[in-house]
């Protein structure tokens, strides 16, 4: 079990936010960092922490995707290989973060159309990088009992569930998994241990994010054998979990 880092980037500045609220008026903020993403990503390799990943949250096209796609390079740069990046990644541009120091993109939407898995679009992709440097976000909210994974800043249902069957599936077409419980994401009020529970046992590396606030909250996780990653509730980022004993615990 292993902490991953994270930096999201929307509107061109370091932030936490409440993950389903995130839509085309904005977001409500958790933080805002005066500090840049390259900032980040140098205490992240300060400490050896590796595997950590960067969410760009606007949307593709837009001029704020282009202010986070500028912090974003900085990061990249800062710390070369030790990062994964994900927003607007897509086959005509999943190369250029590799080149720019990415050691993974991470996808959902490009892969979803319509609310269903375009396995031509993934196959385009892990031709385009590779398995190897392929990271799948199956972020999920529950609908009515079950999860399903969300697209499009988390805002569009798909008709894929996030069960056992969807994981072992997918595990064979990528390197690693993440997933955001976007229904707690943002809220320090605990993780969603339904969602984990679903994470266990895989294969491949899993990262479940969403929820945690303190570290009891992280010892619920253990016993589903998932990686973590810690957002709001980070002293780093406005928290009173302290990085530094996340560090000394889990880096």
């Amino acid at each position: 079990m292993r902490f991953r880092p994270c930096i999201d980037i929307h509107g061109g500045k370091v932030k936490q936010i409440v993950g389903g609220s995130l839509d085309d008026s904005g977001a409500v903020e958790n933080f805002v960092s005066v500090k840049g993403a390259a900032d980040y990503a140098k205490l992240y390799k300060d400490r050896g922490l590796t595997g950590g990943h960067i969410i760009l949250l606007d949307p593709s096209g837009s001029e704020k995707y282009e202010e986070d796609l500028a912090q974003a390079k900085a990061a990249l740069s800062a710390y070369r290989g030790g990062l994964q990046i994900g927003g607007g990644v897509n086959d005509r541009n999943a190369g250029y973060f590799l080149e720019w120091g990415a050691s993974h993109v991470i996808v959902t939407s490009y892969v979803f159309k319509d609310g269903k898995l375009d396995e031509t679009a993934l196959d385009r992709l892990i031709a385009c990088v590779g398995r190897e440097h392929l990271v799948l976000d199956l972020s999920c909210r529950k609908r009515d009992d079950e999860y399903f994974i969300v697209t499009d800043r988390w805002q569009k249902f798909t008709d894929m569930k996030l069960d056992r069957d969807t994981l072992a599936y997918l595990s064979d077409k990528c390197d690693e998994m993440l997933v955001h419980a976007v229904d707690v994401e943002g809220r320090q009020q605990g993780p969603d241990p339904m969602a984990a529970a679903i994470l266990s046992g895989m294969d491949i590396p899993v990262t479940y994010a969403g929820g945690i606030h303190s570290y009891e909250d992280i010892e619920v996780l253990e016993k589903y054998g998932v990686d973590f990653t810690v957002g709001s509730a980070l002293d780093i980022f406005g928290g009173s979990l302290s990085f530094d004993e996340l560090c000394r615990r889990y880096g």
